[in-house]
């Protein structure tokens, strides 16, 4: 929380849990304590039962404002404190305690707020579960995650957790990641499969090996980044603080004016009590509350739905988005492609996939899968290295290799049959050995089923789309055609992505898989990774992540962040509003003090209970 709002944070210590239910709450304790208090006074006409009340109400913020005053802090504490002193000094006991009856309850609501709204981002860490079934010399063993090594075999039965990351070493299952992703449906594993923390097992026992410690594991991971985003501010969280810090002196000078010029022309005593009056009405508790409990319900919400949005001002600028650049490979498609077809010019298909087979071994392009799983034998290939947007080379047994695009390599007789696979939406490598031409391997990555779903569901939030691609352009124009997409920028090298996404009209997000895509991610106004789940590239390039596979969450985390920068409008607006009513009413006596607590305090909540519906979210199933 700011400072300026009810005095510093360390004013009010609590146990990293947090209070679990409103009675919990120490300060609505107070305030409960003083409301009894004050009842019973007003009731018998007993005034030690009223000064008791503003005593016990005060309890709440008073000493935390001292402590803060003496390390040089003046917060929205220390002007409540100076009102209530002033009150109960000028024997208005029943005011001071309704200043902090109500304060108190406030304070107390604020406090309670953030603490459920981050105790549901830590629930994340409660999917792994207390033990787990090891095999250690030859027999079974039950051990607590944090015990875990990794290289250990962990045993996962049907229907339990995974207490870490893993790979799978024997066994086929399903597995659901519902709780991590967002996505409900299942996907299939087996040998080979990596399996994160918290993942259930849906079907058969699987063994897996642990290939990181639970403290490291990508759900641990996921909840400290949050966390940190959570600390993070966005423009309309500093235009807050940028308003609040200079307001709360600003004040003290207003109600010292108040005070001294009032005394001049009047009854000094009536002027003091309104100088304390305009202290209450002008604290900027509910504004420097505003942002800070909509950024951590937001993005705490999100990440509980597979989406990781780092800090306020990514929160912010994604609310802003006006036009969103989409990679093609991984993004718009499923980022599983496989060989459609074999062309040859002067060598047979099986050594045409040998030969593209070598110089792809240990390439981490997309398409290389595609290729390796299509040939029967992947010869080693030396020297190999990658041309950016071109292709590979390298050589065996001291021939030159090249596997490459259409233009970076000629595809001389077999260009009126690329021509026909790049129509069709494939994407062509052609393979050259010694200069001469062997043959071309078509590759298709199928367009994701919900893509033209989610790019008329981003038309109907005015928002444009583009197509970013490395590919030709004729392929990319028919995967473009498929999602509903009229704008195709195809051909691209990393660096060209950048410049055109720097050169998007409006606020713009680039939408990629965090690696090949980072400089057009780190350009764009919001980098948003897709598919990012145990990835540390994409999530530390990426201001987004989203941790499944599913693009329909692209459309839902826009709606979500442009709800919650509505809400932030929202609280600054009514927060300022507020303060510009009642200055002027309580400097000129229209209303006193109870009256200006109860208004005051009363805006507070409001504000309160309106950023805490930034933690609703509806996310696709």
């Amino acid at each position: 929380m700011a400072d300026e709002c009810c005095g510093p944070a360390e004013a009010r210590p609590e146990p990293p849990a947090g209070p679990r239910r409103l009675w919990q709450v120490r300060e609505l304790r107070l305030a409960a304590l003083a409301a009894v208090l004050l009842g019973a006074g007003l009731l018998f006409s007993v005034t030690a039962l009223e000064l008791a009340s503003a005593v016990a109400g005060a309890a709440s913020f008073v000493p935390g404002a001292v402590r803060g005053l003496l390390r040089g802090r003046v917060g929205v504490g220390t002007l409540m404190t100076i009102a209530a002193i002033g009150a109960v000094a000028l024997g208005q006991f029943v005011e001071a305690a309704m200043l902090g009856v109500l304060f108190s309850v406030a304070e107390g609501l604020e406090h309670y707020a953030v603490t459920r709204a981050r105790r549901g981002l830590r629930a994340l860490l409660g999917l792994v579960p207390p033990v787990a079934s090891v095999l250690r010399d030859g027999g079974e063993v039950r051990l607590a995650p944090e015990d875990l090594v990794v290289g250990d075999l962990l045993v996962l039965r049907p229907g339990e957790r995974a207490a870490t990351d893993g790979v799978i070493r024997t066994g086929h299952t399903n597995l659901d990641l519902s709780a991590i992703t967002g996505e409900s449906v299942p996907v299939e594993a087996g040998p080979g499969t990596t399996v994160h923390a918290g993942a259930i097992n849906g079907g058969g026992a699987v063994e897996v090996e642990v290939t990181a410690l639970a403290a490291d594991s990508s759900l641990a991971r996921i909840v400290h980044i949050v966390e940190e985003a959570q600390e993070r501010k966005g423009s309309g969280q500093r235009l807050a603080d940028r308003i609040a810090r200079p307001l709360v002196p600003g004040i003290m000078v207003l109600a010292a004016l108040v005070a001294g010029l009032g005394a001049l022309f009047g009854d000094p005593l009536l002027w003091l009590e309104r100088a304390l009056v305009v202290l209450v009405a002008a604290s900027p508790c509910a504004l420097a509350i505003s942002i800070p409990l909509t950024v951590v319900a937001a993005v705490g919400a999100a990440s509980r739905h597979g989406a990781l949005i780092k800090g306020g001002a990514a929160l912010e600028e994604l609310g802003r988005i006006g036009v969103v650049a989409l990679d093609k490979t991984g993004t718009l498609t499923r980022n599983s492609p496989r060989v459609v077809d074999v062309l040859t010019a002067g060598a047979g298909s099986a050594e045409v996939l040998a030969v593209a087979a070598a110089l792809e071994a240990r390439s981490e392009h997309p398409l290389a899968r595609a290729i390796l799983d299509a040939a029967d034998e992947v010869p080693v290939a030396d020297d190999v290295t990658a041309v950016p947007g071109h292709g590979l080379r390298g050589s065996q047994d001291g021939r030159p290799l090249r596997l490459g695009k259409p233009g970076w390599i000629e595809p001389g007789p077999l260009a009126g049959e690329v021509g026909k696979l790049q129509a069709a939406g494939a994407t062509v490598a052609l393979v050259e050995r010694d200069g001469v031409l062997l043959g071309a391997i078509a590759v298709r990555d199928e367009l994701r089923d919900e893509a033209p779903e989610v790019v008329g569901r981003l038309r109907e939030l005015d928002i444009d789309t583009v197509m970013l691609t490395g590919d030709n352009a004729r392929t990319a124009t028919a995967l473009a055609a498929g999602a509903g997409i009229t704008t195709v920028h195809a051909g691209l090298l990393p660096e060209d992505k950048a410049a055109l996404v720097t050169g998007l009209t409006g606020r713009s997000a680039m939408v990629g898989d965090g690696v090949n895509d980072a400089p057009a991610l780190a350009t764009a106004d919001v980098g948003i990774a897709m598919g990012a789940m145990g990835t540390d590239v994409a999530i530390e390039t990426a201001d987004v992540a989203l941790m499944g596979e599913d693009l329909r969450h692209l459309p839902q985390v826009l709606v979500h962040a442009r709800r919650a920068r509505r809400i932030m409008l929202q609280n600054v607006g009514l927060s300022l509003a507020i303060i510009a009513v009642l200055v002027p009413l309580a400097g000129f006596g229209v209303l006193g003090l109870a009256a200006v607590v109860f208004v005051h305090e009363l805006a507070e909540v409001l504000v309160i209970l309106n950023a805490i519906r930034a933690a609703r979210i509806a996310w696709p199933t």
